[in-house]
This record gives C-alpha cells, structure tokens and sequence, in this order.
C-alpha cells in the first residue's frame, strides 16, 4: 500500500507542476492516466514501479519468476485500471489482476 501511495504522489506532483490547477474537476483523471501509464513503464521496462522499489517490492512472472514480459505488464495495468480486480484477493494472496497476468508481485532480494 506504501509502494502504491507513493507512485501516486509522485504521479499527483507531475500533474500538479505541469498539466492542470489542482482545483479543476480534470485533474483527477490526468493524474489517474498517468498513473497507469507509469505503471506499465515501470512494469515492462524494470518490473517495479519507482515506489515499489522504494519498498522494496518487483513484479515477476508467476511461471519462472522472470521479469514480466510486456503482454503481461499491458494486462496486469489493464485489470489494475479496474480497481476491484487489484483489491480481489484468492485464497494465495493474488489479486484478479495478477492471477489474469500471470505475475506476482514478490519482495525483492538486496544484493
């Protein structure tokens, strides 16, 4: 949840500095936009977003624990655009999102 509040702020920051006041009713979506388009970024080019490394979490591949392809990282936003299916967990932990993408989000290991 930590990983998820600071990818939104800094989302809401970039919104706030560049695209609109933030006491206009369209601010809201920018700031939502921009953050499934850094979501997706950040999944296909390093597998964790700038706030699940903060905390020290990555998105794999649930099959070989790889990073997830790009196919994946497109459905894993997608789904998480749908906020139920992120807050729908099974009896694992996963949420619909991750179930339908094929990842996990694991914590990563400090080298």
């Amino acid at each position: 949840m930590v990983g998820l509040l600071i990818d939104w702020a800094l989302c809401y920051f970039i919104t706030w500095g560049f695209f609109a006041d933030p006491g206009t009713g369209a601010f809201t979506p920018i700031v939502y936009f921009l953050y499934l388009g850094q979501y997706l970024f950040f999944s296909v080019l390093g597998g964790a977003t700038p706030g699940h490394r903060i905390v020290g979490l990555k998105i794999v591949s649930f099959s070989d624990a790889q990073m997830p392809t790009p196919r994946q990282a497109l459905i894993r936003t997608a789904l998480l655009a749908i906020v139920i299916t992120a807050i729908t967990f099974d009896q694992n932990g996963r949420g619909i999102n991750e179930r339908f993408s094929g990842t996990v989000l694991i914590r990563s290991r400090k080298n």
